[in-house]
């Protein structure tokens, strides 16, 4: 995996906006989800955007390949009344690196999420576990496509979850394309585009020290928030705070 980066946590909060902040800020969200997972998880992030007041819409992507994940971002990006906060989980955010080169995307938002550069995939960022990291439960591929071991999945992905949710996402896996996984970014995003990232401190798909590497290279602005993989889930409140952040960010 990347190089250990320390990083020093920053508290989380959203100042009170002044009117003329709030008339500024991105009004447009865009959630991407990553692996193994739909666009189904991210319903109480939506739910307290839309309270809010922000235009907020999920990618449902197919999880085939890097190419038709952008696709299905790119087609939802395409519907946007104007500038958009584009927000990626795990392989989500090998997703948004890539379709974050749109016109429209003004921010990302990296939530425990890979964040490739040009030339990077998934794949190639996890080739090379640090000493001791948890190894994900992935099984042998089946038809080109990647599994996690059911029964180690809440542990490994979701164990801040309650159980019985953590059961069934377990049990309503997305089967991710081993092509998905091999897919490389050709322009990162991040490069041109302020970003934030949420570093998850119990994480058992992505190291924590590997999350910090990847926002640091990325000059993210970073907050640090004890929690698992699954942290839209389990901390609905502290992610939608974050896309919140990035969407009133004023220049």
């Amino acid at each position: 995996m990347l190089g250990v980066l320390g990083f020093s946590s920053l508290t989380l909060g959203i100042m009170a906006q002044s009117p003329a902040a709030a008339a500024e800020r991105v009004n447009n969200v865009v959630l991407v989800h990553g692996g193994f997972v739909d666009g189904g998880g991210w319903e109480a992030v939506y739910k307290l955007l839309k309270a809010k007041g922000y235009n907020v819409s999920i990618v449902q992507n197919p999880t085939t390949t890097l190419a038709a994940d952008v696709a299905a971002t790119k087609a939802v990006l395409d519907t946007q009344d104007g500038p958009v906060v584009l927000v990626g989980h795990s392989y989500g955010g090998a997703v948004i690196s890539e379709a974050g080169n749109d016109a429209k995307v003004s921010r990302l938002v990296y939530i425990a999420a890979f964040a490739p550069d040009k030339g990077e995939s998934v794949q190639k960022l996890i080739a090379n576990p640090s000493p001791g990291a948890p190894v994900p439960p992935i099984l042998a591929p089946v038809n080109g496509f990647l599994m996690l071991d059911k029964a180690k999945f809440a542990a490994s992905f979701a164990g801040d979850v309650k159980p019985e949710r953590a059961t069934f996402l377990a049990n309503a896996q997305v089967p991710w394309g081993v092509e998905a996984l091999g897919g490389e970014v050709t322009t990162a995003a991040w490069r041109t585009k302020p970003s934030w990232y949420l570093v998850t401190k119990d994480d058992k798909m992505i190291p924590p020290d590997a999350q910090r590497a990847m926002s640091k290279r990325a000059s993210a602005t970073v907050v640090e928030t004890p929690g698992s993989h699954a942290i839209y889930e389990s901390k609905p409140e502290t992610v939608a705070a974050l896309i919140e952040k990035a969407a009133t960010f004023q220049h």
